[in-house]
């Protein structure tokens, strides 16, 4: 964790999550992972991604920034999702 994000007060009631024991949690809705599924398991790295310059407005990018720290990832999911549809 940076130092940017250890400033930020959390919002979880940790007295309440603190209190909740294995017994308490309902996991009737999440089937136990057995043998079948590590044997087919793959794992799926995500592609690298290749830093570029790229030239938007002003407001544009304020817009993206307003959003959050991750701004830029925000940025590719939209360009992204954008590519699958006009590809369609």
């Amino acid at each position: 964790m940076n130092k940017k994000n250890t400033k930020k007060k959390s919002q979880t009631d940790w007295e309440k999550v603190d209190s909740i024991t294995d017994d308490d949690i309902n996991f009737s809705d999440i089937p136990e992972l057995d043998n079948d599924f590590f044997k087919n398991a793959k794992i799926v790295l995500p592609k690298p991604k290749i830093p570029i310059t790229l030239r938007v407005e002003s407001d544009v990018l304020e817009w993206y920034k307003s959003k959050g720290d991750k701004y830029q990832t925000l940025m590719h999911a939209v360009l992204k999702e954008y590519a699958k549809v006009a590809c369609r």
